[in-house]
């Protein structure tokens, strides 16, 4: 037999509910200038976070810790019966000057409502990992395993999975989003076209992240 066939997922009695906490979420901002929308897209451009190989116009990270309890059987087995999560969700956006023309503020506003529910689906993302790996942590069990240590490699293996998974959905999204013609896209052209201006469109910088256009330069359109 395989090791991993040693290894059982069950709930017996005495294992911990799923789902018995909740996210906690943090906002951070940085500054940006201007007072039309294309200077301020400049300045997101300039101060934005990084994001691998360049600057991203906001992002999500998070901070996440275990309670875990594994417990030896009188049998030799080892069963992981809690496994709590305390994450918190961390947004980093564009904030933009307190007094800014009328129209650029509606622009403004409506731009960044759209870019938070973009990072939102990121968070959304992170939180359906979070489930899957207390899914599966929650009564994991390895015969003949009196230290625990088979258990935790399993888990180790799985968390390894389930962080790749998350990690290729959110650059998935990203192209999607930021690909022409796509939402975070649209935002941008309509934060930078003020009604009347000639039209200006967004031109990729060059050396995009894997799988993920990269913050949109602009330049006017010929």
């Amino acid at each position: 037999m395989t090791f991993a066939a040693l290894v059982t997922l069950c709930a017996p009695a005495g294992a911990q509910e799923v789902r018995d906490w909740k996210p906690t979420e943090q906002v951070r901002t940085y500054p940006v200038t201007g007072k039309s929308g294309i200077a301020l897209y400049q300045s997101i451009g300039e101060r934005g976070p990084a994001a691998g190989v360049g600057q991203a116009i906001a992002h999500t990270t998070f901070k996440l810790l275990w309670t875990r309890d594994y417990r030896p059987q009188p049998n030799g087995a080892c069963m992981l019966a809690v496994a709590r999560p305390s994450l918190t969700i961390i947004y980093t956006m564009p904030k933009g000057p307190a007094s800014l023309p009328a129209d650029t503020k509606t622009r403004w506003t409506n731009f960044i409502e759209g870019v938070e529910k973009h990072e939102r689906v990121h968070g959304q993302h992170i939180v359906e990992m979070v489930e899957k790996i207390q899914a599966f942590s929650l009564g994991l069990t390895a015969e003949n395993d009196p230290k625990c240590t088979k258990v935790r490699e399993v888990l180790q293996t799985k968390l390894k999975e389930l962080s790749d998974e998350q990690r290729q959905r959110g650059r998935e999204f990203d192209a999607v989003e930021l690909s022409p013609g796509g939402a975070v896209h649209q935002l941008i052209l309509a934060l930078v076209n003020p009604p009347g201006a000639p039209p200006i469109e967004m031109v990729p910088k060059p050396t995009p992240l894997p799988g993920m256009p990269s913050l949109p330069g602009v330049a006017p359109m010929r």
